[in-house]
Parts: C-alpha cells; sequence; structure tokens
C-alpha cells in the first residue's frame, strides 16, 4: 500500500476529511522527513512505511480535539510532531513549532517553505525563555515531557480560557495525580491511531 492510499484509510478511521492537496502535502512531508532522518536523527523510526502511522497518523488524531482553538503552540516539536501534520489538516489554524534543537528546527524552516505552509512560524527557543506577540488558546506536546512540567514550563503562554492537550501514551494516573491545584483535568480521551498497536490518550487540562 502507498503512503496516500495508507494515510487516506486511516484518515477514514480518523474521522478527517482531508482534500487531495492536503494528502500530498502530508505525504511530501513525510519524504522530506524520511531524507532528512538520514542525517539529522529527526526520528527513531527509519522506515517510511511506519513512519504513516507512527507520526503522520498518531499526530492527525489531535486535530478533531483543536475545535474552538486559533492559535497552536507545538512545544518540542522535534521533526514536526504534531503541528506540521495539524497545520496541513486545519489552513485556518496559526502553529508555532518550537524546539530548542538548532538542528530540528532548521529541518522545521526548510518543511514550512518547502510546503508552502503560511499558518506555521518555527521558533529555536527554550519554552521557558519564549516571549510570543500573543498567548495561545492551545497548548500541545508528544512525548516532551511528564503533565506536571510541561505546564510548569508553558502556563505563561496560555490564553485566558485556553486549553493544553497533551499526547500521552497509556493512561498517565501517576502524572495527573502530580499536577499543582489550579490545573484541572477536564477529560482524557482513549485515542486509537490506525496501523498501530499502542495505547494513546489526550490529556485536556485548564487552568483553573
Amino acid at each position: 500500500m502507498n503512503t496516500i492510499s495508507e494515510l487516506s484509510s486511516g484518515l477514514e478511521q480518523i474521522g478527517l476529511d482531508l482534500s487531495a492537496r492536503q494528502l500530498a502535502a502530508l505525504d511530501a512531508y513525510l519524504a522530506l522527513l524520511a531524507k532528512w532522518n538520514q542525517t539529522y536523527n529527526l526520528t527513531a523510526v527509519r522506515e517510511t512505511e511506519r513512519m504513516v502511522s507512527y507520526h503522520l497518523l498518531d499526530s492527525l488524531t489531535l486535530v478533531p480535539h483543536l475545535a474552538g482553538g486559533t492559535r497552536l503552540l507545538d512545544v518540542g516539536s522535534g521533526g514536526g510532531m504534531p503541528g506540521i501534520p495539524a497545520a496541513i489538516a486545519r489552513p485556518d489554524l496559526q502553529v508555532v513549532v518550537l524546539d530548542a534543537n538548532h538542528k530540528k528546527t532548521t529541518f522545521l524552516r526548510q518543511a514550512v517553505i518547502e510546503l508552502k505552509l503560511p499558518n506555521v512560524e518555527v521558533v529555536t527557543e527554550r519554552v521557558e525563555l519564549f516571549k510570543p506577540s500573543a498567548p495561545f488558546d492551545r497548548i500541545t506536546s508528544r512525548a516532551f515531557a511528564e503533565l506536571a512540567e510541561f505546564v510548569k514550563l508553558t502556563r505563561h503562554l496560555l490564553a485566558p480560557g485556553g486549553q493544553f492537550v497533551a499526547m500521552k501514551g497509556v493512561y498517565p494516573y501517576e502524572e495527573i495525580a502530580q499536577l499543582p491545584a489550579d490545573i484541572a483535568v477536564s477529560e482524557v480521551v482513549p485515542v486509537s491511531v490506525p496501523g498501530l498497536d499502542a495505547e494513546r490518550h489526550l490529556v485536556r487540562m485548564v487552568m483553573q
């Protein structure tokens, strides 16, 4: 099965309806990621076929949970997950992909240019030092830090009424128990990633 048909099949299961142009952009992003990964070590997943489920479809499971948001921050974006796939799927969303690693943000800048993504800004910075021009109504991360650390480092960036939407593997009982008193978990959603035999959960949190 080629990337496009695997993507189409997976997106149907997720419930996302993307155009042929968006599918082509996701395919081009994957090709770019695989190419740069040979030199820059952006991901431990080497096989392009596995990248479809591990990276693209996994990232895209976030998109249905971003309703109501207009500005998304992807913290510790690495090779651009989930920020780049989310930006392709939601061109109306302003996305900032942030990473402190210069090699990774060099790749991200190249991806933004080649994929022609005017709604994506790349920032090379430690998140606790980041001072954006405006706060974000959605802040996400995928394998960046434990929930308490994630919230601690990003709380100055959340807009009033905004939400943290963290992507996690197994249900993070212990991490939730260690959250500060002023952070409430509004929901933990089990997520099924097509082609991936592993637990995934989205943790939605708000400041009280």
